[in-house]
Formats: structure tokens, sequence, C-alpha cells
């Protein structure tokens, strides 16, 4: 009986052995392969292209698009890509318009298509086709990544500006008073002319939360005088967005700002040459814009600006100033000429933003010369009404 029990104790051991050795084995196999999985996802995760790199392709893209497109084509870029949401691409939607009522397909699209293609090609995308329920849809993808989606609609001309009367309702000039928020009697200077003016308040003044309180009650739009850095030796404010700022702090600042500057419907720039000709800063400032339901009027300190075309990308209402700023000579005159080019401008433009300062020529000016707006079919509006 013994001898039995040492024949069987052996065989047993043996198999529990090859068991253990087959499990390690399997484990092994596993263990590597998820290796292999989590080291393909980090590598995947590490070429994906970076949200700017990617709007720098998309404005490309739809300048591409807009040289190739017949004239009437309507273009409209999405800047959705994002860090928060790695699933998130930017968009292209590309509208022509068909000469016949079906809406049938044109031979530009074709030529539009290349134009993409040739701009796809220059940053290695890859195309691939995508369902929709109408138009032409395709993805652009990179390091099998999605970057881009392309929508063609085809309309029938007639649906071309059928509701681009609405807007439309004679010569209309907004004026911008910026820089308010120190001096308080400028600012009853200012409400007692009586006029639709926009007011802009700088933040963090001793009266800006009091101006922008009041200008509110009496009917003026408020506007956040958003201080940005500038290219020049202008006297900086004390806190300002500047380029290479991480995006919460962009978020942050501006929240603050609003703080002090109570009841804003919208921004523009307080200086900022430097900084709206920074793509980067302005791809961050404008969905947090957006996002506040806040629209943007681009004071255009600098000829290399991008913020207005960024605020059209991100969904923000927008404009930018048009005609000459009023007041850079502060003489009653000077500033009389420069209304009346504004004036002139509005008439012949259909729409003018014009901005100035609370300087006291400016304001003898804008009551010298504003009474003339009426009897020239010019009418003075809030900025909001001229954006788009």
């Amino acid at each position: 009986m013994v001898r039995q029990r040492d024949s069987v104790q052996p065989i047993l051991y043996c198999f529990s052995v090859k068991i253990s050795c087959a499990a390690r084995f399997a484990l092994l196999g596993i263990s590597f392969l998820l290796v292999i999985f989590f080291v393909g996802c980090k590598k995947k995760e590490a070429n994906r292209l970076a949200p700017a790199q990617i709007h720098q392709i998309t404005r490309d893209l739809a300048a591409a698009g807009r040289s190739a497109a017949p004239s009437g084509t309507e273009i409209h870029t999405g800047l959705q890509a994002s860090d928060s949401d790695r699933q998130s691409t930017d968009s292209l939607d590309i509208t022509l318009f068909s000469e016949g009522p079906d809406g049938s397909a044109l031979p530009e699209t074709t030529r539009v298509e290349r134009s993409l293609g040739a701009v796809a090609t220059r940053y290695g995308l890859t195309k691939m086709p995508l369902l929709c329920r109408e138009g032409i849809c395709f993805s652009y993808m990179k390091f099998s990544v999605r970057t881009h989606v392309i929508h063609f609609h085809i309309r029938p001309k007639l649906a071309q500006g059928s509701d681009s009367g609405a807007r439309s309702s004679g010569p209309r000039l907004a004026i911008i008073l910026d820089d308010l928020g120190s001096d308080r009697a400028a600012a009853e200077a200012v409400f007692a002319l009586g006029y639709p003016l926009t007011i802009s308040i700088l933040p963090n003044h001793e009266h800006s939360a009091d101006i922008a309180q009041e200008a509110h009650r009496r009917g003026f739009q408020v506007m956040l005088h958003l201080p940005m850095q500038s290219v020049a030796n202008e006297t900086p404010e004390a806190r300002e967005l500047r380029p290479g700022m991480p995006p919460p702090e962009v978020a942050a600042m501006v929240d603050r700002f609003l703080q002090n500057v109570p009841d804003a419907a919208g921004v523009n720039n307080h200086q900022g040459s430097q900084a709206t000709a920074d793509a980067a800063l302005m791809d961050e400032l404008m969905p947090v814009l957006r996002e506040r339901h806040l629209f943007y009027v681009d004071s255009r300190t600098t000829a290399a600006t991008v913020a207005y075309d960024t605020a059209q990308d991100f969904g923000v209402r927008s404009a930018f100033r048009n005609v000459p700023f009023l007041d850079d000579v502060a003489q009653v005159a000077a500033v009389r000429k420069q209304l009346e080019l504004s004036l002139r401008g509005a008439r012949e433009k259909g729409e003018a933003v014009a901005i100035g300062h609370p300087h006291p020529a400016t304001l003898q000016a804008l009551r010298e010369v504003l009474p003339q707006a009426q009897a020239q079919g010019v009418r003075l509006v809030p900025a909001s009404e001229l954006t788009h």
C-alpha cells in the first residue's frame, strides 16, 4: 500500500507542474500582447496632431477651397479639435450653388476637392469616405486618427442669399468709445450725449464696475475692453492676455475681467497688436467668448491681426473696425473729419464700425456731427447689431 501511494505521488506532482508551466506561458503571452497593445496606443497618442496644428491645416484647407470654388460659394470652418476631447475634429462645410432647380452636383465640386486634396497631401493626410444623408462627405486622417470632417452641400442657386435682405435696413454706424473705467465724469459726459453709443470699459479701474452698471441701466450697450499685449511701447495694463498663456489661464483671466465689468455683452481688444496677431492665443480666446455668449469686435490695431477670422472660425458673432480711428489726433476739427468719413463709410459699405475715446475733443465733435447722421440716412446702432 505504501508503494502504491509513493508511485502515484510523483505522477500527480508532474501533472501539477505541467499545468503551472502552461499557465505561466499563457500569462506571459497575454502580458506580451498587452504590452504591444499599450505601446501601440501610446505611440498613436504621441503621434496625434496638436489642436493648433489641426486648426492651421483647417485654415489652409479653407483658403484652398475659396481659391478653387466659384463665386458665391459659402465655406464655413469649425475649429472644434481640442485636447479635452481626443475624438473631436475640425470641420469644413462647403456649399456650392447649382444653376438647376434640382441642386445637382457641379463640376466645380471636383475642382474644389482636388484643391483640398493638394493641401491634405502636403500635410500627409489620408482621405476616407463617409456616409451622409445629403451632399458629399469625407474625412481626413493622420496617423490613423481622424482630424477633419469635410461636407459638401449642393443647393439650387435660387436658395442663395434668400434671407440676405432681412438684416438690411439702410446704412448703419456703430460707434464704440473705449477706455472708460477711471473717469466717472467722462462717462457722465458720454451718457449726456443721448445717442446709442457702445461703451467699452477697461477692467480693474477705479470706476469700472460703477460705470458698467450705470451704462447698462441707462440703456447703453456695454463691452469689456479686453487688455492684450502690444508690440509697441504703449503703457500696458497690470494684467493682460499674452501669447503663450495656458488655456485655463486665458479663461480665468477673462472671467475675472467680466466680473469687474458687469453686463458686458461683447468684447473688443485694448491695444493687442501682438496678441491679436498670435493665432494660438486667439484659438484659446474665442471658445471662451463663445461659451459665454459674447460677441467680439476686432479693433484692428495691427494689419497682422487674425482675431476676426478666428472668431468667425469658432462661430463667435463678430465684426471689425472698418473706418479709421476717430481720435488719433485729439482735436475737434480732426475728429469731426474722421466722423464725417465714418458716416460716408456707412453709406458706401452699408455698415461701419468706428472706435474713439472719451476725450473732450471727441465728445465735442460727436455733439456737432451726430445730428447729421439721420439727415444723411445713417442709423446709429449698438455694436452687436453689426456682428455676423
